[in-house]
């Protein structure tokens, strides 16, 4: 039986720190450490004060502790769990991208004052919901075990009970134009022949190789010896192959050209022998043994094991 620290260490990383991140966000609310609108979108402050903290901040309010922040906190860890190991498993950079992706259109929605929300949060965490349902349109759910319905439905069906319950419906909605807004320029475009206009940037990986050559030159200053610098660089590598870009599986259009290629194992030809994964010994073997030269082929012989007639031997 796994232990809550089990379940901890089992989640991806992404969703692991955002919805960590919530979480120690409002416990400190709670303990009474900062005023929540101290970390508020107050685009007056950003730009007269430079408070510009509050542009990345307000997405980690998802409200005080009660039912729908408790809600919040198990769609983060149902669903974005699930985009995270299902539509962008090794696409850790692409998942990354999706959630800058949708805060920057949630802040250019916020500006319009009909459209404000001083906390974007809820809105991003809708936004996962809405992107699930299109990656998963034939999942099978059901909600509060009294509806089942594909999963393509859901946001909907959660939009309706917001409304049931008195819920405001204007972070899910400018949620779910944020999600169709990402899904469009990286789904829907492409498959109706159009280019990926979303592409993730590689700044980031640009921005690890700077650190990575200023750690190298300082450990180079201060005499570190080469040992420690390849260990360096053996790890950053396995940072790079945890975090880099990955393939999008339902885009129309490999990302490489070897994508193609629907075999890549070990080939036997009738008659001969695998063409790879031969062993240094097996070859060395086939080098210096004989070279049986192959028989030639006899038209018309349909048997060459031993016969018996009867009566005979």
């Amino acid at each position: 039986m796994s232990t809550p620290g089990d379940y901890y260490r089992s989640l991806p990383p992404v969703s692991k720190t955002y919805g960590v991140a919530c979480l120690m966000t409002t416990a400190a609310l709670y303990l009474g450490l900062y005023n929540h609108w101290t970390i508020a979108l107050e685009y007056e402050l950003v730009f007269k004060r430079f408070q510009v903290w509050r542009l990345i901040t307000n997405f980690f309010f998802l409200g005080p502790f009660s039912f729908p922040f408790a809600f919040r906190l198990i769609i983060i860890a149902k669903y974005g769990v699930s985009l995270e190991r299902g539509p962008f498993d090794k696409r850790t950079a692409d998942y990354v991208w999706m959630f800058i992706f949708g805060a920057l259109s949630l802040l250019v929605m916020a500006a319009i004052p009909p459209l404000y929300i001083p906390f974007m949060g809820p809105s991003l965490v809708f936004m996962i919901v809405y992107i699930w349902g299109r990656e998963f349109p034939n999942a099978r759910i059901s909600i509060y075990g009294v509806v089942s319905l594909k999963g393509f439905y859901l946001p909907w069906a959660l939009l309706a009970l917001n409304l049931i319950f008195g819920n405001p419906l204007m972070p899910d909605i400018l949620g779910m134009v944020a999600g169709h807004l990402y899904y469009f320029l990286t789904v829907l475009h492409p498959l109706a022949g159009g280019r990926n206009l979303l592409k993730t940037p590689r700044w980031a990986n640009k921005v690890r190789l700077l650190i990575l050559s200023a750690v190298m030159a300082l450990y180079n200053t201060l005499g570190v010896n080469h040992v420690c610098v390849q260990s360096l660089n053996v790890r950053s590598h396995k940072v790079v192959a945890y975090w880099g870009e990955g393939f999008q599986v339902n885009a129309p259009v490999p990302s490489d050209p070897s994508a193609g290629i629907a075999f890549r194992g070990r080939s036997h030809r009738l008659g001969g022998m695998a063409t790879r994964g031969r062993s240094p010994e097996q070859a060395q073997t086939r080098d210096q043994g004989p070279v049986q030269q192959p028989m030639p082929a006899a038209e018309g012989v349909a048997f060459r094991g031993r016969s018996y007639r009867l009566g005979g031997r």
